[in-house]
C-alpha cells in the first residue's frame, strides 16, 4: 500500500470541490472508521475518514457502512461540536500525511468559533483529533498519554502540536532537476519508496522528472495492480512491475481496496468476535469428537473385562490383598492374561470391579454412538458457519449472530432502541438466469431457510453442491431451459466451499422435494428425490460474479 504525501494531495483537490458544505450527521462505523453526511449545493454526501493501522484514508463514498447503535464517546463530542456546522476549508500540510479540516460552527452563547479537525494518515499513527479555536485538545480518536510519548501528548486538554516534518526536502511539483546520488524519498516531500522506485523505472525509460510529475498532477484516478499475492496502487500506473494494472476514478477507487479488507474488522467489532467463538465451537467438538471415539472403541472391547472377571473368581484363591497384578491363563486361547489389580481390594472385589467395567462398555455403546452422532452434526454446523462468516458482509454476520443466539449458543444483544413491531425478512441476494428467470440464493442459515421455505414456490427448482458447504439456490421458473440449469448449478456452485475444484456436483430438485429435518439446525433440508449435475465454473463466469 502506498497512502502517501503524493497521493493525500490528489485526493484533497478532489475534496476541495466539495467546500463549503454542512456537517448533518456523524457515524461510527467502526473503533476506528467516522462517517460524516454532508450537504453540498443541496446534495448529499459521504465522507469517509479511516485511522486503522493499515487501511487509513480519507475519502468520499458511496457504499453503505453499518453504524453501531450506541456511539462512542469521541463521537458523542463531535456531534455535540461539528453537526450542524460549516466545513469551509480543507489544508494539507506541506506534502505530508495530514489534513486539517477547518470548521466553521457556534459555542454554547451562540458566538461563531472555529474548529479544527485533524486527520493524520500516518500508518500505525493514524489518528483523528479535535482541537478548539485556542490550540488545545477536546478529545481524539486515539489518545496518547505522556508515558507513551512525552514529545507529543494526544490528551483532552494538552496543546496540539503537530507532528515533526523532515527538513532538507523540497516540493516536487516545482522542482525540474533532481539529484540521482541521493534517493528521492530524502530530496522531495511525499514520496513512498514504492513511487520513488516507479518515478526511476520511468526515467530510467525516456520519461523526464517534470513529465511524470506533471501526469501524477494531471490524474483523477487510481490505479490498481496485483503482483506476486500483492496489492499496489497509486494515481499513475505503475509500469514497474510490467503487468496489466485496473482503474477507478479516485474517491471509488479507495473504496474498492479497501471496504472488504475492513469489513471483518467491523463484523469482529460489532459482532463479538464470531469467528473466534466459532472456531473455539469447531476446535471442542473436534476434540469431543477424538475422545468419544476412544471411548467407544473401549466399550466394543469390553467383553475381555467379562473374563477377567471370571478368570478372578476362578483363582481366588491365588489372589491376595496388595497385589497390583496377576497373570492367568485364558479359558479361549489358554494364554496367560496380565490382569490389573486393585491392591486394597481381595479376589471378589476385584472381580467384581471388572464386572462393573464390563457392564458399563456394554450399557455404553449405545449412548456412545449417539453422542458421536450429536458432537459430529454440531461441529457439522459449526464448520458450515465458518464458511458462511468467511464470505458474509456485515449484514449477514449479523444474522448469524441472531441465528446463534436464537438457538442458545450466545447471549441475545439487548437493543436500547426500541424493536419493530413487524419481523424484518433476512437479506438475500436476487439475481436473473440467460433467459431472464429469477434467482434467489442465500448466504446465511437463516437466509438460506427463507428463501428455500417462505420466498420460493413449490415448483421452483432448488439447487446446492452436493457433501459441500453453500448457499441454497432458487431459480423461479416453470419451464427453464437447460442453459438456466446450467447457469444456476455454475452460481451455487460458485457460492460454496468446492468453488476451486473441478467437475463440482449440484444436486437439484423442485422445492416441493424438501422438507425440514424435524429437531434439525437452521437451514439444514432432506430431499425425497433430486437429480445431479457436474459443472465446471468457467474464467468468464468468475469474472463477472467478481464484477459484481
Amino acid at each position: 500500500m502506498a497512502f502517501d504525501g503524493i497521493f493525500l494531495k490528489q485526493i484533497t483537490s478532489q475534496l476541495q470541490d466539495y467546500i463549503p458544505c454542512k456537517i448533518n450527521r456523524i457515524h461510527q462505523v467502526s473503533d476506528t472508521e467516522l462517517l460524516f453526511q454532508l450537504r453540498h449545493e443541496r446534495t448529499k454526501y459521504q465522507l469517509l475518514i479511516s485511522a486503522h493501522s493499515l487501511y487509513n484514508r480519507i475519502n468520499i463514498t458511496n457504499l453503505n457502512y453499518p453504524t453501531p447503535e450506541i456511539p462512542s464517546n469521541f463521537i458523542m463530542l463531535l456531534r455535540k461540536y461539528l453537526e450542524g456546522g460549516l466545513l469551509v476549508n480543507i489544508t494539507q500540510g506541506g506534502l505530508d500525511r495530514y489534513l486539517d479540516l477547518e470548521i466553521s460552527t457556534y459555542n454554547e452563547l451562540g458566538d461563531r468559533i472555529i474548529c479544527h479537525l485533524y486527520v493524520e494518515l500516518m500508518g500505525k499513527y493514524a489518528n483523528v483529533i479535535l482541537v478548539n479555536n485556542e490550540g488545545k485538545i477536546l478529545d481524539a480518536l486515539k489518545r496518547i498519554p505522556p508515558f507513551e510519548n512525552n514529545k507529543r501528548i494526544i490528551q483532552p486538554g494538552a496543546k496540539f502540536t503537530f507532528t515533526q516534518p523532515q527538513t532538507g526536502q523540497t516540493n516536487p511539483f516545482e522542482a525540474t532537476t533532481y539529484d540521482e546520488n541521493i534517493p528521492l524519498t530524502h530530496q522531495f516531500e511525499g514520496f513512498s519508496p514504492l513511487l520513488s522506485k516507479e518515478i526511476e523505472y520511468r526515467i530510467h525509460h525516456g520519461q523526464t522528472f517534470v513529465e511524470i510529475m506533471q501526469e501524477i498532477q494531471n490524474s483523477t484516478h487510481v490505479y490498481i495492480t496485483e503482483h506476486k499475492n500483492q496489492t499496489y496502487f497509486h494515481c499513475i500506473p505503475l509500469l514497474q512491475f510490467e503487468t496489466e494494472c485496473t482503474q477507478y476514478p479516485l474517491q471509488e477507487g479507495l473504496d474498492h481496496l479497501y471496504y472488504e479488507k475492513e469489513e471483518k474488522d467491523r463484523i469482529r467489532q460489532q459482532t463479538g468476535d464470531l469467528f473466534k467463538f466459532v472456531r473455539r465451537e469447531i476446535k471442542k467438538y473436534t476434540g469431543k469428537i477424538h475422545k468419544l471415539e476412544d471411548a467407544l472403541e473401549e466399550a466394543l472391547n469390553s467383553d475381555h473385562w467379562k473374563e477377567k472377571g471370571d478368570l478372578l473368581y476362578t483363582y481366588q484363591y491365588q489372589v491376595k490383598k496388595g497385589m497390583t497384578q496377576i497373570s492367568l491363563p485364558s479359558f479361549i486361547t489358554g494364554e496367560d492374561i496380565i490382569i490389573p489389580l486393585d491392591p486394597k481390594l481381595d479376589a471378589k472385589q476385584n472381580a467384581k470391579k471388572c464386572f462393573q467395567k464390563y457392564t458399563k462398555g456394554r450399557n455404553g455403546k449405545i449412548y456412545i454412538q449417539e453422542q458421536i452422532d450429536l458432537a459430529k452434526t454440531e461441529l457439522e454446523y459449526f464448520q458450515n458457519l465458518e464458511y458462511q462468516l468467511t464470505i458474509a458482509n456485515f449484514n449477514d454476520a449479523k444474522e448469524i449472530q441472531q441465528e446463534l443466539a436464537q438457538n442458545g449458543y450466545v447471549k441475545a444483544q439487548v437493543s436500547k432502541i426500541r424493536k419493530k413491531k413487524k419481523e424484518v425478512a433476512p437479506n438475500f441476494n436476487e439475481t436473473t438466469s440467460p433467459n431472464g428467470y429469477t434467482i434467489y440464493y442465500g448466504k446465511n442459515n437463516l437466509q438460506n431457510e427463507y428463501i428455500t421455505f417462505k420466498k420460493a414456490r413449490k415448483q421452483d427448482l432448488w439447487f446446492h453442491v452436493k457433501d459441500m458447504h453453500g448457499s441454497h439456490l432458487i431459480l423461479q421458473a416453470d419451464n427453464p431451459q437447460e442453459e438456466d440449469i446450467r447457469f444456476a448449478a455454475m452460481l451455487a456452485a460458485y457460492h460454496s466451499s468446492g468453488k476451486d475444484s473441478s467437475s463440482i456436483p449440484v444436486n437439484y430438485c423442485p422445492v416441493k422435494n424438501l422438507k425440514k429435518i424435524p429437531g434439525g439446525k437452521t437451514g439444514m433440508v432432506t430431499m425425497s428425490s433430486y437429480k445431479t449435475i457436474y459443472i465446471d465454473i468457467t474464467p468468464e463466469f468468475i469474472e463477472k460474479m467478481r464484477a459484481k
